[in-house]
């Protein structure tokens, strides 16, 4: 699941026209990066959530692209009517779900070259056989986060440090969203209910990572990766 459904106040003016993750950055949108990621990994069935300005995701992207097969969990037409990242999944849970296969959980608005494939070994097998029901990918504390939002001890995730930042890269089990209301709600701090029964794994990812978050950004990482 790619979450796409975000009003990007701090990409104003140019949200107003597009939402965020189809903003171009050179000859890529910003939510090729994940769409490109997921498909390397071997992953052809994404599910992308739309709110703000949801009538321009199926005229730019249709119902495949760049190798994927993309559905849509449609929340409404305007960010007013959007469910946040907890809603978000909740409401796309039966687009996503197959038993208890778990699923990854990208936001469409970073840019990274991280392997996608890795989640699909070892932390699903755990998640699948009921010894986790997540796994998060986590970066260092960028310069705009520096207080960061957890840690890792032994492989688990700990809310008691703050040594890194959540890189909105999870891998999840469909059974602790099953109950969940379809309302406005946001992952954290539901998860850390989670995180502190000890039943969510993590790992630090170095590699590039970027979160895009004003118009200078995107156009540097536009320059940056042009051809």
């Amino acid at each position: 699941m790619i979450l796409a459904a975000g009003r990007g106040k701090r990409m104003r003016p140019l949200t107003d026209q597009l939402p965020k993750p189809l903003l171009r950055a050179g000859d890529r949108r910003l939510i090729d990066w994940s769409v490109d990621g997921l498909v390397r990994a071997g992953i052809n069935q994404i599910v992308i959530n739309t709110a703000h300005l949801s009538e321009t995701f199926l005229p730019a992207l249709g119902t495949h692209y760049r190798g994927a097969d993309i559905h849509y969990s449609v929340e409404g037409q305007t960010y007013d009517e959007s469910l946040e990242t907890l809603g978000g999944i909740a409401k796309a849970l039966p687009l996503l779900s197959e038993g208890e296969e778990p699923f990854i959980v990208v936001a469409g608005d970073i840019a990274t070259d991280f392997d996608f494939s890795t989640l699909l070994d070892k932390p699903a097998q755990r998640i699948r056989e009921g010894q986790l029901d997540a796994h998060l990918i986590l970066v260092p504390n960028p310069d705009f986060h520096p207080e960061g939002d957890m840690g890792l001890v032994r492989g688990l995730v700990t809310r008691n440090a703050r040594s890194y930042t959540y890189s909105s890269i999870g891998l999840f089990s469909p059974r602790i969203f099953r109950e969940v209301p379809i309302v406005f709600a946001k992952l954290f701090p539901w998860l850390d209910q989670f995180i502190e029964a000890g039943r969510v794994s993590g790992e630090v990812y170095t590699g590039f990572w970027e979160n895009v978050g004003t118009p200078q950004a995107l156009e540097v990482l536009g320059q940056k990766f042009s051809k």
